[in-house]
């Protein structure tokens, strides 16, 4: 699957992408806000383009004007562990982009993409996104896009192993649909 955008082409991820997903996925300031470490090389990005970003709807973030992938987004879908307490027909929107491109909307309107592939493609009742405390540009994310705030859960087990507060919010299929009827 591939989704573009006005600046932006989604698409799976390459073995050929590990060179550009180093370059950003190892700035410090990028992973550990979201909850993962920094790739330490190229053979650490590679990995991780064949095992987690080779999951299904997840996609790396292309500038169309240079081709370079920038960042990743990608929807996961409920495995009955997730701390939003997701149901069946419901996702989570989840992103990342480089610091480079920070404050530029790119990533806004990435998840724009992804939730009309949602609600639109794939026919979800409810889409959910979230971020850890004091990750702001994240928020802004949430906000910009619609999500309404829905739940904060405290002492969340991170993937680096430390206890956060993470903050959920949420879009219904009406809710999506309110929002682009109103657009009109």
């Amino acid at each position: 699957m591939v989704i573009e955008t006005e600046r932006l082409i989604l698409r799976p991820w390459c073995e050929t992408d590990a060179g550009a997903l180093f370059k950003y996925a190892s700035d410090p300031d990028v992973g550990p806000i979201a909850g993962w470490e920094p790739h330490v090389s190229e053979e650490n990005s590679l990995e991780i383009i064949r095992t987690v970003f080779s999951a299904p709807e997840t996609y790396a973030v292309v500038l169309k004007e240079t081709g370079e992938p920038v960042g990743c987004c990608g929807i996961m879908f409920s495995n009955g562990l997730h701390p939003a307490d997701m149901k069946q027909r419901e996702a989570e929107i989840g992103y990342w982009i480089g610091k480079p491109y920070w404050g530029k909307g790119l990533i806004p309107e990435a998840v724009k993409a992804l939730l009309a592939r949602c609600f639109k493609d794939l026919q979800l009742d409810a889409v959910w996104c979230a971020y850890y405390e004091g990750n702001t540009k994240s928020k802004r994310v949430c906000e910009k896009s619609g999500f309404k705030f829905h739940h904060i859960n405290r002492d969340i087990l991170s993937p680096l192993g430390d206890k956060r507060t993470e903050h959920f919010y949420n879009m219904t299929k009406e809710d999506y649909n309110a929002m682009h009827f109103n657009m009109k």
